[in-house]
């Protein structure tokens, strides 16, 4: 055994995140070919082989031509079984340093088995009695389990950060979504492809709106609604370049709706009197009739009560005052 164990350091945490994003890259890439299951007899150019469950039977062959530059991507969606007693073998000048298997589950290495490149299982890897690997063994979420296996670290491989061989790009990324106009919009074009490619849509988005030739992401703010037919072009300088064309649809904005107009409370009036009307007997300057006294407010009974009375008085001092003017005028003609 050489090299140095890390248990529950920042070594082994930038290991972990390192296999993730290596796992990640390596299931995105667009496969070569698909529908791949068995591998026995097959002699592989330099691409992207993808299928459901890859194996390679008993003692069977798998052998991968190139050179020192090619690279092979192995996808398989659910499980890699390497048979006991199997080997594979590179030719060339090409290196196991440039293999790599993406399982999305487990991956399992017969006994006697001569093994090559690196495997990136989401789950767990089990290696048997015996097996040899020339390459690394990484397994996400469980456990690597080892049997008396010899695992020698590939030779001759690039520092990191070299360029490995070019591969042309290709479109990852759906349709770009609706965009409403007066509010600004983004939307992230990906694409695979080694080194990576620019983009470009050849003036074709919609006005206000622009492609990162860097990053891929259409933004901005879009002036027009309506529909308009987009050309992305990603090109890395390896043929061929990868074209998509969309329908990108600008929407007109949502009406702004119109508050409805309050109703003032009616000004409040006073209740009409249910006082009743006072006639007065008498002539005016139309020569008489009956007219009705203004309310006041106040009861009119009172006031029209205290008037009778008074009328009522004067109406007796004057007689009495009549029948004492008789009387003396009376009183000479007794004395005589």
């Amino acid at each position: 055994m050489n090299g140095t164990v890390h248990q529950t350091d920042a070594a082994a945490a930038q290991a972990q995140s390192d296999t993730t994003t290596a796992y990640n890259v390596a299931a995105s890439l667009t496969p070569t070919r698909t529908g791949l299951q068995e591998l026995n007899g097959l002699s592989l150019s330099p691409g992207v082989y993808n299928g459901d469950t890859l194996q390679l039977a008993n003692t069977g062959q798998l052998t991968l031509a190139g050179s020192a530059d090619s690279v092979w991507v192995f996808q398989a969606a659910s499980t890699l079984t390497i048979g006991s007693g199997t080997r594979i073998v590179i030719t060339g000048g090409a290196s196991s340093c440039n293999v790599f298997w993406q399982v999305g589950s487990s991956a399992t290495i017969g006994s006697a088995a001569q093994f090559q490149g690196t495997v990136l299982a989401d789950q767990s890897v089990t290696a048997t009695t015996g097996a040899t690997v020339v390459g690394r063994l990484l397994a996400r979420n469980a456990a690597v389990t080892l049997d008396d296996n010899t695992i020698t670290r590939p030779t001759n491989c690039p520092a990191a950060g070299t360029p490995s061989e070019s591969v042309a790009p290709t479109i990852t990324s759906g349709t770009p979504t609706d965009a409403t106009a007066g509010t600004p919009y983004s939307f992230p074009v990906t694409a695979t492809g080694n080194p990576a490619p620019t983009y470009s849509d050849g003036g074709t988005l919609p006005p206000g709106l622009t492609i990162n030739p860097t990053t891929g992401v259409i933004s901005g703010t879009p002036t027009t609604p309506g529909t308009t037919t987009v050309t992305i072009t990603v090109d890395n300088g390896t043929a061929p370049p990868d074209t998509e064309t969309y329908v990108v649809t600008v929407r007109a904005p949502a009406p702004t709706a119109t508050p409805t107009p309050t109703a003032s409370a009616p000004t409040p009036t006073a209740p009409a009197s249910t006082a009743p009307a006072v006639p007065v007997v008498g002539g005016g300057d139309n020569g008489g009739g009956t007219t009705e006294l203004a309310f006041t407010g106040s009861d009119p009974t009172i006031p029209l009560a205290a008037a009778g009375a008074m009328l009522l008085g004067g109406i007796a001092v004057m007689a009495l005052r009549a029948r004492t003017l008789r009387a003396r005028r009376r009183l000479p003609l007794e004395d005589h």
